[in-house]
């Protein structure tokens, strides 16, 4: 909880005492979080839900006993569909009371040329973050993926805002995934599709909060307007 840190010292210099509900779907990394930030900070209280997003929101609908601001940072809604952000974001104004704020990192629309590099980087770590998915699948569903025949590509489609990951089979290949019973056959230069990530104009964002029932009351950009926080509230 590095990031996590820095709005908690915040929140415990201006208010003294604080409530942090964690929602995360490892209960093992929720657990060693929670120790270290109670062993650091004597005035946090830590109630920590091993959940998806969504069954997590049923919890933060409970937490009624005083106002509540929402994290949601990181990649976050531009790992879902735009109506699929729109939906979720919704689902969350109806867990939120009149009180409460969403505070949401959103990134940008940017060239071209800057997003494939951030997602193409020249050290690989994305690909291999992405080719991990195969390594997964090996590990978990007795699959038979030999890592090496396959390469990482991004590619930016300005028009709909949204890079695009993909895994690419670098030679005709067949591979078995023995716990679903299933052979893949791939043709050299066939490729998987592993995720997008939509980034946003300003305008957009603000259409994404009118669509959820919720408006901007205050955002902050990084020096070179590539990055965004937006503050929500009710509308």
């Amino acid at each position: 909880a590095a990031k996590t840190r820095l709005l908690l010292e915040a929140c415990l210099a201006r208010h003294g005492r604080l409530r942090y509900v964690p929602i995360d779907i490892s209960r093992s990394m929720l657990e060693e979080s929670s120790r270290a930030l109670l062993e650091h900070y004597e005035a946090l209280e830590i109630r920590a839900v091993a959940a998806e997003l969504r069954a997590g929101l049923d919890h933060l609908a409970r937490e009624t006993s005083r106002p509540k601001l929402v994290l949601w940072l990181g990649s976050s809604v531009g790992n879902l569909g735009r109506d699929e952000a729109a939906e979720f974001l919704a689902r969350v104004r109806q867990a939120m009371a009149p009180a409460d704020a969403l505070l949401i990192g959103i990134d940008l629309r940017k060239q071209r040329a800057v997003l494939e590099r951030a997602y193409d980087d020249a050290a690989g770590v994305t690909a291999r973050f992405t080719l991990n998915l195969l390594e997964r699948a090996n590990r978990e569903l007795d699959a038979h993926f030999d890592v090496r025949a396959f390469a990482h590509r991004a590619v930016y489609h300005e028009d709909e805002g949204r890079v695009e990951i993909r895994i690419v089979s670098l030679r005709r290949q067949r591979v078995a995934i023995e716990a679903l019973g299933l052979e893949v056959e791939l043709a050299r230069g066939e490729s998987i599709h592993a995720e997008d990530s939509f980034k946003y104009s300003l305008s957009e964002i603000d259409g994404l909060a009118d669509a959820a029932g919720m408006a901007v009351a205050e955002r902050w950009l990084d020096r070179g307007g590539r990055f965004s926080l937006n503050l929500l509230r009710a509308a």
